[in-house]
């Protein structure tokens, strides 16, 4: 039954219109609620396999630096839109790479089986008869499932590709005689989507304005730990002054930096603190979400992680810090929206608020020295800022 609606139009005339109830069928909310199920599934999944990923690339030489550059991305386009769901770039494609290692190793598992059969056959068959036989199985099974996963992958490295190997389409693909060449352009389109050489750049430049404004004060620190006494004290405090200065700034003007992605723009201290005047409130909550899930690392430093199991800690450290770059994108995303400066009271809130905060993780960082492996030195290993990996040195 339909009820009428009462409009009002432009010249102040009312009149009635009837509109049909909004009404949704079985079928289309079934539709509704596995779509959204299954997205957030995939979007899951692909979260899961991003975190690891980079906790992984994280613990490799060099290729730190696009690990960086991941991060400091996701802070330039919540910064850019002023959305935080635009803090993930790539989920998808991850999401893609971790169904891919997931199938392969599910495919993979009768030929292990039959490995585990041949190997056995190898020590009990004395006449070799059986072991050959199992050998020569292991290979044409090798074989199928190498085919297995590669017609997977190409057909798009979901899990279901994995799992039906969808002969029919396969013997149309050959018929054509195109896959090489499409294989070639999909795995070169993967390649260019990765964004590779972008992010190796843009995580050098934001080593570099780190190690900039940190390099000058953590020296002063370690220079007054090494001279002790009054004049080693009093240097030491000018550092840890030095370095809580920077700290008030240096996470925006990294975000600075790669929002313009030019490496000067981390230098320019005086923008960044008009940005501050126009989102006071959202500058002091990023840093103290950045500092705060900064420390819980440090306790990690007590003892040599070795290379073998540094992913472990590395993926600690991916999973609190992409929180506090995207944080840090956003409270710059509502400076750059906003003309006019805030009220000062929130500018002199923020200010001092800011103050205890960074006073303690000063604190906190300086006494990490005593338990760390590398002693003195690992003041340098600035987790928060520099390369995202305190456990292999810088």
């Amino acid at each position: 039954m339909t009820e009428p609606i009462l409009i009002m139009e432009s010249e102040s005339r009312i009149v009635a219109a009837v509109v049909p109830p909004h009404s949704i069928s079985i079928g289309t909310l079934i539709r509704y609620l596995w779509y959204g199920t299954t997205s957030s599934v995939s979007f899951v999944f692909g979260l899961v396999s991003l975190t690891i990923g980079l906790a992984v690339v994280a613990t490799i030489p060099v290729l730190q630096l696009a690990t960086l550059g991941y991060l400091l991305e996701c802070s330039a386009r919540v910064a850019r839109s002023g959305r935080l769901r635009d803090g993930l770039p790539g989920v998808w494609l991850a999401g893609r790479f971790g169904g891919a290692i997931l199938g392969t190793w599910v495919a993979l598992l009768p030929l292990r089986f039959v490995s585990d059969l041949r190997y056995s056959a190898q020590l009990l068959d004395a006449s070799e008869s059986v072991s050959r036989r199992w050998n020569v199985a292991f290979w044409m099974l090798a074989a199928l499932i190498l085919g297995h996963i590669a017609w997977a992958l190409f057909r798009g490295a979901r899990l279901r590709h994995f799992i039906w190997p969808a002969p029919v389409a396969l013997v149309h693909r050959l018929r054509r005689r195109r896959m090489y060449a499409e294989a070639r352009d999909r795995t070169y389109d993967v390649i260019c989507r990765l964004q590779i050489p972008h992010l190796l750049t843009l995580g050098l430049k934001g080593f570099l304005v780190a190690m900039i404004w940190l390099w000058l004060p953590i020296s002063l620190m370690v220079i007054g730990g090494r001279l002790g006494g009054s004049g080693g004290g009093g240097v030491t405090v000018i550092g840890a002054l030095l370095l809580g200065m920077v700290l008030l700034y240096l996470p925006m003007l990294q975000v600075n930096m790669a929002v313009s992605n030019r490496w000067r723009s981390g230098l320019d201290l005086q923008g960044v603190r008009a940005q501050f005047r126009r989102a006071p409130i959202a500058f002091w909550f990023a840093l103290l979400v950045t500092l705060a899930l900064a420390l819980p690392l440090y306790v990690l430093k007590a003892e040599l992680i070795p290379r073998e199991a540094a992913w472990l800690p590395s993926l600690v450290f991916v999973i609190s810090i992409i929180p506090a770059r995207i944080l840090t994108g956003w409270a710059m995303g509502r400076a750059r929206v906003r003309n006019l400066p805030r009220h000062a009271i929130f500018r002199w809130f923020s200010r001092f608020a800011a103050l205890p905060i960074v006073l303690i993780y000063v604190l906190i960082v300086y006494f990490t020295q005593y338990i760390s492996w590398y002693g003195a030195w690992s003041l340098y290993e600035q987790h928060a800022f520099l390369l995202p990996v305190p456990f292999l040195g810088l």
